[in-house]
This record gives structure tokens, C-alpha cells and sequence, in this order.
């Protein structure tokens, strides 16, 4: 181990022994490593302190299971707005994000034109990363509430190809904030805890994206499909919501024959008893 090695492990313990995580660690690390390659290209003399940190391995950064919603928990989050007309706004909101697995940023960045509402199969026109566009389709319930809340947020519009959530601040009409929604996510749920004992201590926008996949998986739809609502390039990034239930664990384990369950066969075949004699040398 070289001086440098041993000065840059000191400086990861010592992180470690502050109560930093090893995502943590590992972002310094990162750091450390992108400046000095940096440095490289502009002195030739640092290039062998590069090299010697990038045989630094990161910290093993424990997995934690991603949370999800159950469907009380869910239930109990989109009870707590109001009947009144941000409240409506708010839980048409929360609905969407779940329905149609969207991003918060792809939800805040639709506009009047990406919703197809007037069918029977009604859908959105989602504008995912990349610009890479994708048709999701929506629940009739879900259609719905959307309706209600364009009757009344957008009911003398006069702006053209408006944001279909949005603010107004002083007169000014804009693009809604996604920490608006984490905002407003976080206090329904905090509301919620206070009777339903099944929500997690943190909700945020992303966790219903999360449960909508996971609970398709969950009641049967194929991996790839599941990949196609939520924009993803390869199912490589989806497995990560396969979540499997609980009882999806069972019928995988009941499907498998224990060694108490399977019928043993006998390694020989019953013989008569002038068979047996013979085997015995009694004839």
C-alpha cells in the first residue's frame, strides 16, 4: 500500500467514525478520483497518484429493500385532501402519479394537449428522459377526477398549450414545483399515520410510481409491458420494482415437492419366494 493509499483509507475510516454512510464515502471517493484524473490530464507528474487511487475499492453500500404502499396505506393517503378546490387539485395529483406510474417531473411538465380524456380508452402522452415519449392509459376513475379538475382549474383557459398543474403567484401563471408536491405528499401522509399504522415514515412522489409497478407485477402483468409504462429502455432497470408478494413466495414454495412430499421408489422389485431361495442358495 502506497502513502497515498494509506492517507485516502485514513480519510474513509475517518468519515466512517462520523456517521457518514458508504454512499457517502463513496461519493468523496468518486470525487477524489475524477479531480486527480483532472489534475492528470494538465501534469503528467500526478498521473501515478490517479492511478494509485483508482485501485481503491469502494465501500459495499448494503441494499436496502425500496418501499411501497400498501393498498390501506395508499386508501388512507388519498382520504386525507379536503373537498375543497386544492384539495381536489391535490388528490387528482397523488391518483395520476399512482395510475400512470409517472415521474413527478413527467407528471408537472404535461400539458392540456398530452391528455386524452373524451374516449373510452383514455390515456396521456407522457415526455419521458431523453424526450423519449411513451402513450400510458388511465383508469376510467382516474379519467374522472381529471375531468372534475380541469372543469374548475381550467375552466375559462386562455392561454395556449397551458401546464396542466400549475401555480399562480401574484397573477402569474407557472409550471408547478416538484418540491410543491413532495410538500404537500408529505403532510397527507403524516395525516394518515395518525390512524393508519401501515405508512412508511417517509412518502414522497416517487414511492407511488414504486407501488404502481410493483403492484402489477404483483397481479400478473409481464415485466416487459410493466418496462413499457414506465419509460425504461430494458426490463434490466424494471427488475428492480419485481417485487414479488407474499403470495406469489407461497405458490412458488408449495409448487416444489419437499423430500417428505415425494414418493419414494424401491431400488428393487419384490421377487417370489423360489426367487428369493435361489438369491439365497436354498435351491
Amino acid at each position: 500500500m502506497t502513502a497515498v493509499q494509506k492517507c485516502i483509507q485514513d480519510f474513509i475510516i475517518f468519515l466512517k467514525e462520523n456517521g457518514n454512510s458508504a454512499g457517502t464515502c463513496n461519493q468523496r471517493l468518486t470525487a477524489l478520483k475524477s479531480y486527480l484524473w483532472f489534475a492528470s490530464d494538465r501534469n503528467i507528474a500526478v498521473q501515478s497518484v490517479a492511478l494509485s487511487i483508482a485501485r481503491i475499492p469502494q465501500c459495499r453500500v448494503p441494499e436496502k429493500e425500496k418501499q411501497t404502499l400498501t393498498a390501506v396505506a395508499l386508501a388512507a393517503i388519498l382520504q386525507q385532501p379536503e373537498n375543497t378546490k386544492m384539495g381536489l387539485r391535490d388528490r387528482a395529483i397523488m391518483i395520476l402519479l399512482y395510475d400512470a406510474a409517472i415521474r413527478v417531473d413527467e407528471l408537472l411538465s404535461l400539458r392540456l394537449k398530452d391528455l386524452s380524456l373524451h374516449t373510452d380508452n383514455p390515456y396521456i402522452r407522457i415526455s419521458g428522459k431523453g424526450n423519449k415519449e411513451r402513450i400510458v392509459a388511465i383508469t376510467l376513475k382516474t379519467r374522472d377526477h381529471l375531468k372534475q379538475y380541469l372543469s374548475i382549474y381550467h375552466k375559462k383557459e386562455t392561454l395556449v398549450n397551458p401546464y396542466v398543474f400549475y401555480t399562480k403567484i401574484k397573477g402569474t401563471t407557472d409550471k408547478m414545483s416538484s418540491g410543491n408536491v413532495e410538500r404537500f405528499i408529505r403532510q397527507y401522509a403524516k395525516s394518515a399515520s395518525e390512524k393508519c399504522l401501515e405508512i412508511p415514515e417517509k412518502v414522497y412522489p416517487h414511492m407511488f410510481r414504486r407501488t404502481r409497478a410493483t403492484d402489477l407485477y404483483q397481479n400478473g402483468v409481464e415485466l416487459e409491458l410493466i418496462s413499457r409504462i414506465l419509460g425504461h429502455s430494458s426490463t434490466e432497470t424494471t427488475k428492480v420494482y419485481a417485487k414479488p408478494s407474499i403470495e406469489m413466495l407461497r405458490i412458488a414454495i408449495e409448487s416444489v415437492e419437499t423430500p417428505e412430499q415425494k414418493s419414494e421408489e424401491p431400488l428393487w422389485t419384490a421377487c417370489s419366494e423360489e426367487e428369493m431361495a435361489k438369491l439365497c442358495g436354498l435351491r
